[in-house]
């Protein structure tokens, strides 16, 4: 049950963030899954600077942050518009 709820966090991850980012991300499928993959890449992040989230909020701003990171480095090697 725990894999789920991590998928559900990267999914509102990914929402977040393409909401946050400017130009809105990539489109609404693509900001969802890049928010799982930003859940774990905020996770690790996190962990490299000696931070733990625990709880739901903390869990959702840990991927929430990833998800931005991920969007970021995913506009980087975009076509400019």
């Amino acid at each position: 049950m725990g894999f789920i709820w991590y998928i559900i966090i990267g999914i509102v991850a990914g929402f977040l963030a393409g909401k946050i980012m400017r130009g809105g991300g990539f489109g609404l499928i693509i900001n969802l899954l890049l928010g799982i993959l930003g859940g774990v890449l905020g996770g690790w992040v996190f962990a490299l600077f000696g931070l733990a989230a625990s709880g739901l909020i903390g869990s959702l701003i840990t991927s929430t942050v990833g998800a931005i990171l991920v969007l970021w480095i995913a506009s980087l090697f975009s076509k400019s518009k």
